[in-house]
């Protein structure tokens, strides 16, 4: 661990970036140096160059993106691939230009072929197109894997690949365009406490997802920098999985909402019906132990609770 003092984060605006909030406490060797697109634009390659130049971190953990649920996605595409291929390099760049001792760069689940088969598995990566509702984030993704061989066969540079799969928890862009479901469900189911609306979900609740807790997210990441050090990517989510059905049930329940007030909306657009990914090569590195759902669950609701009443308190009356 000493050999990695000051870590640079990027993109710890995020939901992940508050699960490294959370858990600093646990590394009290390590000074964490906390930055977002304000810090620098990652897109300019002299000032990501400059800007990794001036802080000189031992390691970074890379976790800035663009990105977002379908939505997003279908609206930008070339956006999102743009900005995530551009990012990705120039980090990579600035590390090996500056000799950064080492890089964590994050992937993501979704980018897995749909028709691969389950569990996904590390290697399944490039065996077929993206689901074609995420394609161009995705691709942009997959190019991470490439990148972290050419960069540690060429220039030594020591860089891993971690694939997360959904994340949840404290921190989360609730009401963003760009939120991802459970925090989106959440936020509506939240904001319809006091009425009596049907809480819809949109599709038929039916596809099952594994999402992970950003506070367990953040320890696996530290975990692979202290650790891991090998080219091949590695997953490193939970595998509890749950139906979207389900996860909509125990929001509700965590608010004290009547269960038969959730509807799903079959009419909604169609989703991949199950990611479930393959963490064995990681459990059997590390031996890690992750947060159950509902208890992650709970502790986000009650974070955004407790951010909303503060807010309420602002308010003019």
């Amino acid at each position: 661990m000493n050999d990695y003092r000051r870590i640079l984060i990027t993109g710890s605006t995020g939901v992940l970036g508050w699960g490294f909030r959370s858990v600093q406490p646990e590394y009290p060797g390590c000074e964490f140096l906390y930055t977002s697109s304000r810090d620098c634009d990652l897109r300019n390659f002299a000032e990501t160059v400059e800007w990794v130049r001036r802080i000189h971190p031992d390691a970074i953990l890379h976790l800035a993106a663009v990105s977002g649920g379908v939505q997003l996605s279908r609206k930008y595409p070339a956006t999102l691939l743009r900005d995530n291929v551009l990012m990705n390099i120039h980090l990579l760049e600035a590390a090996r230009l500056q000799k950064i001792k080492k890089v964590v760069m994050t992937l993501t689940s979704g980018m897995y072929p749909p028709e691969a088969p389950l569990p996904l598995q590390e290697q399944s990566i490039h065996q077929g197109p993206p689901d074609e509702s995420n394609y161009s984030s995705s691709y942009a993704k997959r190019l991470i894997e490439p990148a972290v061989r050419a960069y540690r066969q060429e220039f030594g540079l020591r860089a891993i690949g971690l694939v997360p799969n959904g994340i949840f928890g404290p921190g989360d862009k609730f009401r963003s365009e760009g939120a991802t479901f459970i925090a989106a469900l959440i936020q509506r189911f939240w904001d319809h406490r006091n009425d009596q609306t049907p809480l819809v979900v949109w599709g038929d609740g039916s596809p099952r997802r594994e999402v992970t807790f950003s506070e367990d997210l953040a320890r696996a990441f530290l975990w692979c920098l202290f650790h891991y050090d090998d080219e091949e990517i590695l997953n490193v989510g939970t595998t509890e999985e749950h139906s979207v059905r389900e996860i909509a049930l125990m929001i509700a329940e965590e608010l004290g909402l009547d269960r038969d007030r959730v509807v799903c909306d079959a009419s909604g657009p169609k989703a991949v019906f199950q990611k479930s990914t393959d963490n064995s090569k990681f459990l059997r590195l590390s031996n890690f132990q992750y947060t159950p759902f509902q208890v992650g669950l709970r502790k986000t609701i009650q974070w955004l609770a407790k951010q909303e009443e503060t807010e309420l308190a602002k308010s003019p009356r």
